[in-house]
């Protein structure tokens, strides 16, 4: 049974301007284990508003968005939140595209049609890691790390 999002190791918010993108990709991340989607946007200026807002601590960009792009996003967010985990699912997938990501503060990118498998494998690992984290050391009941963060 997946978590509520108040419970979920790892919170995900989506920016995608194509519904059916985001509907499919909500769907994909709600069926693994402790990940709740808490929030979409399709465009770059919601977008940062409703990421600050939320209780977030994973975000999963496209780059070609109807208003905005997601490099700037990018480039916002890695000046604002430095716990925020970036992940950018894009069909722009050269190699000075990735570069340019990778620079303007994403940690992981995937291309779209080719990765989608592969994205989502890694994001489950980061929540299991989160969950391994977030289990209560030995002698520190009801200490929990926030090391990844």
């Amino acid at each position: 049974m997946n978590p509520t999002p108040s419970h979920a190791l790892l919170k995900v918010f989506l920016v995608e301007d194509s519904f059916l993108v985001r509907r499919r990709m909500a769907a994909l991340l709600g069926a693994i284990d402790g990940v709740a989607v808490v929030g979409e946007a399709a465009d770059a200026d919601t977008a940062l508003l409703e990421i600050a807002a939320s209780d977030a601590n994973l975000v999963i960009v496209d780059l070609r968005l109807a208003k905005g792009n997601g490099l700037d996003i990018l480039k916002r967010l890695a000046c604002s939140d430095h716990s925020l985990i970036s992940v950018v699912m894009t069909n722009q997938s050269s190699k000075p595209t990735r570069e340019a990501c990778l620079s303007a503060g994403a940690n992981y990118f995937f291309d779209k049609t080719n990765d989608l498998k592969l994205a989502l494998e890694t994001i489950a690992d980061i929540a299991r890691k989160r969950g391994v984290d977030a289990a209560p050391r030995p002698g520190a009941e009801g200490v929990y790390s926030d090391a990844n963060r």
